[in-house]
């Protein structure tokens, strides 16, 4: 079982940057591929980064490759999204997520998903 809790989200202005974390439960947490996805409304969620267990691997999604950077740091259990140059666009609930088995893209794949926080960019 892996229990996740994301934070660091907010307001930040177009142009701007966050950075949100993930902290996981779970002393297995470094055999874990993590992700996070995001969710605007009336819209279906959307993958926006992934990386590996070791962090040896990452992919992203075309729209943020470029801006947004994806970490972990598994002495610590945690996983980071570091967002620069914030569109309006990017605008969502931010989802992390976990599964036993190579990254992927799909939200499907993922067995364990953390609350959501909240990324609001103003134009």
């Amino acid at each position: 079982q892996v229990q996740l809790v994301e934070s660091g989200g907010g307001l930040v202005q177009a142009g701007g940057s966050l950075r949100l974390s993930c902290a996981a439960s779970g002393r297995t947490f470094s055999s874990y591929a993590m992700a996070w996805f995001r969710q605007a409304p009336g819209k279906e969620r959307e993958f926006v980064a992934a990386i590996s267990w070791g962090g040896s691997t990452t992919d992203y999604a075309d729209s943020v490759k470029g801006r947004f950077t994806i970490s972990r740091d598994n002495a610590k259990n945690m996983v980071f999204l570091q967002m620069n140059s914030l569109k309006p666009e990017d605008t969502a609930v931010y989802y992390c997520a976990a599964r036993t088995d190579y990254i992927s893209s799909f939200p499907g794949d993922y067995t364990y998903w953390g609350q959501g926080t909240q990324v609001t960019v103003s134009s």
